[in-house]
């Protein structure tokens, strides 16, 4: 396996067996997305999808977490990692689509080793498919923090288990475990923690064996056919409306600071 970045960045991207594996890699801060994470991010996927040696995308976490969300302290101080570019607004990020990747061709699987929760559980939402671990656990808490989603959560979370369940989750902020996950259509397989990446790279070898420009069209037309642009323009409306009216990045830190106060998870 050949890594292409860093050992020491804050997203690695390593490249063997015609799988690009991109990892998400601030333990310390259970993958918080910062600024620096959301404009390298975009860059090595673009890198991965325009790569000839590459087929398929694997998207993942450096243990514990898969992404705790946006980085709450930064959230909470400068803001910049909600801002214009990012797509966390709902407005179209910096390569002209919404949500939290540019446009690719490739599928992109995500392999969710641990806590994904808010604007973390978004990236896993916009993925093609999910695999998880045993480890793994999902939590929609925009509501507990202040912010309103901005890369497709109440379009894609109820594609995924339905709007009922998708109502609870953003109302309660309550999170799901995997083996729920699994009953209810949110995740393809659990797996053992220690297998995760091992059955996701047989997924993509199992990809990867077929005739790829065939995969790409059907991709695309999947794609097509469940975009739901109507609800991520509404999704993008409300949240401005919400930015312009209750967002403060005072409030984000009272209630970072209230969260860790009552020992709850972000």
């Amino acid at each position: 396996m050949t890594l292409i970045t860093s050992a020491d960045s804050v997203v690695l991207l390593e490249i063997s067996e015609r799988i690009a594996t991109i990892t998400l890699n601030r333990p310390s801060a259970r993958n918080a997305l910062s600024t620096e994470v959301l404009k390298l991010l975009p860059q090595l996927m673009k890198q991965a999808d325009a790569s000839d040696d590459v087929d398929v995308i694997i998207l993942t976490g450096s243990d514990p977490a898969f992404s705790a969300g946006l980085d709450l302290k930064e959230l909470g101080s400068t803001g910049d990692n909600l801002g214009a570019g990012t797509g966390a607004d709902g407005r179209p990020n910096a390569d002209g689509v919404r949500g939290p990747f540019p446009a690719l061709k490739k599928p992109l699987i995500g392999a969710i080793n641990g806590v994904a929760v808010t604007g973390g559980f978004e990236l896993a939402l916009n993925c093609d498919f999910l695999i998880a671990s045993e480890n793994a656990k999902f939590g929609d808490t925009h509501a507990r923090v202040g912010v309103m989603p901005g890369w497709g959560l109440t379009v894609l979370l109820p594609q995924a288990i339905g709007v009922r369940r998708a109502r609870e989750m953003s109302f309660t902020g309550n999170f799901m475990l995997a083996p729920e996950a699994y009953d209810r259509g949110l995740v393809n397989h659990v797996v053992p923690h220690a297998d995760l990446i091992p059955f996701t790279r047989q997924i993509a070898r199992d990809i990867a064996g077929n005739d790829q420009p065939g995969v790409r069209q059907i991709r695309g037309t999947y794609a097509e056919i469940h975009a739901e642009t109507a609800g991520w323009a509404i999704e993008a409306r409300d949240g401005a409306v919400w930015r312009k009216e209750q967002f403060s990045t005072e409030k984000v830190e009272e209630r970072r600071r209230a969260i860790q106060d009552r020992g709850r998870q972000q």
